[in-house]
């Protein structure tokens, strides 16, 4: 038996955060040094916080990250513990950047291992500033060991890698453990989206089963920018699962694993074996790093992982939750993560909302409002309702358009929720404006669309002024569907500080909604799921007659902008997905041949909504798909549509 320790601590560090990050890895090394931990493993970036983007362009973002890590190590040697540490951090090396994971232990820094994946797809940016590491890479930085290499402690051997390396059957991992490795631990970066969680699990099952290894994973918490990160770890040996740390929280998390089993499997693996051999005879090991102080098996008070349920052969069997709620509890989570932009950007003293009545802004009241719960939660019931109504402001604008049912929607969600709340009449500015609008014009007369955007851009401008004057952060309500096809006002319901459902599709958004009435119960999510959804800018407005239904536009939105279909695939595809009956009952007013017009009619609003994008706030990163110009779906707002043009059959 050979039982050691493991602690993973997925911290919300904040970029550049460097003093303030140090005493978060601090408080966790001396958690980790009190429980008397074999490894204390750190997430990716976790000295500067990540992502760094191109700050690591500037020489004192990069040169202060060695100083703060020479800090943690002297610090190690201080906590009088054998514990090895493993974080992430950059590194400059003739000349050339790395993104690398730093190995030391009773004040000894024994060597850092560079990255060797580089992500440059989808919301990464990677290859742009970073170099890569080299197989059997032999450095050194200022007398310390710097490359591809294996540390030999008494309790076994590790092998460190940072995220992508996992996700690649071909990365490090293999070559590390093929020379002699038990141990592997990967410091990630991951940002969460819908679906990542049981691919992670999946991903890390194969690699510890391919590689016969103790597989350590640790993610990063917290928000940065539009990315959000929901933390937690996963311990799998040779395959299995053996434990994982809580998501969507900081902390630290403690595992114990006999690593004999993992040595035994070996034993027991013939494939593994063969290959092993194979590799050995065709390829060097990877170069071991010897540190004979460091920490021993089977630590005082270390227990065997004996099953919670007390049986090694029956599963167990937690009342855990379906499908539907994991995906809206993480969806919910994720959004209300991206709150940390409030607290990390430190420019805002309150948010303010623009309510409506509808589902988006009712949505993202609430994400505010369970935010505010919890950025409260240290204060007394009472206190605690007093600064929510002092911190979320909502302000209901209506015109000669609104609808009473949305006006006593808004008023009901406020009143519940307990967040300030007033109703100010745009009308009388919405007259002026139409009557200076009619004078610039002379003989030309306002386009209808141009009214309704009149009382988008009135409504903006007064937000902007509140929060100028407030010190507010407006929230931006839209959603993805209406942001694809550009259902949205620039000047007016487009802008905000932040956004948090810009990527969360129309439909998702209705399921959302009752997903939280369900589990709150609170009578305004009720009345909003009765209603139609309507910009309200025009009289007998409804947002699906204008465009079309939601799940059909959302199914263009998927399958062109996700899939990269052509036109002619994504109609085709429709028309198996709905008959003539179903899309009737989603829209009366459907008839043959309509379904050919919405997807024309997508693909058109789609390409020339683009410009828009750019204008947009930052916004919750939450699925594969986002419509983010800068950091996802790089599209020119310069382009043809000739590549587009042909018949639908």
């Amino acid at each position: 038996m050979r039982l050691i320790k493991i602690a993973s601590a997925s911290l919300n560090t904040t970029v550049g955060a460097f003093d303030s990050n140090k005493k978060k890895i601090q408080k966790a090394m001396e958690a980790m040094a009190k429980e008397n931990c074999t490894l204390g493993c750190f997430q990716e970036q976790v000295i500067s916080g990540y992502p760094c983007e191109d700050l690591i362009q500037w020489k004192e973002f990069v040169q202060t990250q060695w100083l703060v890590l020479e800090e943690l190590v002297d610090f190690s040697g201080k906590l009088k513990c054998e514990t090895v540490f493993l974080l992430g951090m950059t590194v400059e090396h003739r000349g050339n950047l790395y993104n690398s994971a730093a190995v030391f232990c009773k004040g000894f820094l024994l060597g850092i291992v560079p990255k060797e994946k580089l992500p440059t797809y989808d919301i990464f940016y990677e290859g742009r500033t970073l170099s890569r590491g080299i197989p059997y890479f032999d450095e050194e930085i200022s007398g310390v060991s710097f490359g591809d290499m294996i540390f030999q402690f008494p309790f076994g051997i590790l092998g460190c890698e940072v995220c992508e390396d996992i996700w690649s059957p071909d990365g490090p991992m293999r070559r590390r453990a093929y020379s002699g490795a038990e141990v592997i631990v990967n410091l990630s970066a991951s940002p969460f989206r819908i679906g990542v969680v049981n691919t992670r699990r999946e991903m890390i099952s194969t690699r510890a089963s391919d590689n016969q290894s103790l597989l350590i994973y640790v993610n990063q918490y917290g928000g940065n920018d539009s990315l959000v990160f929901d933390g937690g770890a996963f311990v799998n040996q040779n395959g299995q699962m053996i434990g994982e740390a809580p998501r969507w929280k900081e902390g630290v998390s403690f595992f114990t694993v006999d690593l004999d089993r993992t040595n035994r499997l070996r034993y027991q693996n013939t494939t593994w074996r063969s290959d092993c051999e194979q590799f050995l005879s065709e390829s060097e090991r990877v170069p071991a790093v010897l540190f004979n102080q460091g920490p021993k098996a089977n630590g005082d008070g270390f227990r065997y992982p004996v099953p919670a349920h007390r049986s090694f052969f029956l599963p167990e069997n937690p009342k855990s939750p379906g499908n539907y709620e994991n995906y809206f509890n993480d969806m919910v989570e994720a959004l209300i993560t991206g709150l940390d932009y409030f607290n990390k950007t430190k420019a805002f003293s309150k948010i303010g909302i623009s309510l409506s009545g509808g589902k988006d802004s009712l949505l993202s009241l609430i994400l505010v409002y369970l935010f505010a719960e919890r950025h409260f939660g240290g204060l007394k019931e009472a206190e605690k309702k007093a600064a929510i109504q002092n911190f979320i402001h909502c302000f209901s604008m209506p015109a000669q358009f609104n609808s009473d049912e949305t006006r006593n929607i808004a008023r009901t969600i406020a009143l519940e929720l307990g967040v300030t709340f007033k109703e100010i009449s745009i009308q009388d500015a919405f007259e002026k404006e139409k009557a200076v609008t009619k004078e610039m014009l002379g003989d030309e007369e306002i386009t209808p669309i141009t009214l309704m955007n009149i009382q988008a851009r009135i409504r903006g401008e007064r937000m902007l002024n509140w929060a100028n004057s407030s010190g507010g952060m407006w929230i931006q309500t839209g959603n993805m569907s209406e942001k694809a096809v550009g259902y949205t006002t620039i000047g007016g319901d487009m802008m905000g500080a932040y956004s948090l459902i810009a990527n969360v599709p129309k439909t998702v958004v209705i399921e959302c909604l009752k997903f939280l009435y369900e589990k709150y119960r609170w009578k305004a999510l009720g009345d909003v799921l009765n209603s139609k959804a309507s910009a309200e800018l025009a009289f007998d407005q409804e947002d699906e007659k204008d465009l079309m239904p939601f799940p059909v536009l959302d199914a263009c939105m998927f399958l062109f902008a996700e899939e990269k279909k052509s036109p002619r695939e994504v109609y085709f595809i429709l028309k198996t997905m709905w008959n003539h009956d179903e899309l009737k009952a989603m829209a009366p007013h459907y008839k043959t041949g309509m379904l050919k017009e919405w997807v024309t009619r997508f693909i058109h609003l789609f390409r020339v909504s683009l410009f828009k994008w750019v204008l947009t706030p930052q916004s919750v990163h939450v699925g594969k798909l986002e419509l983010d110009r800068e950091r996802a779906l790089q599209l020119p707002v310069v382009q043809s549509c000739e590549w587009l043009e042909g018949e639908l059959e």
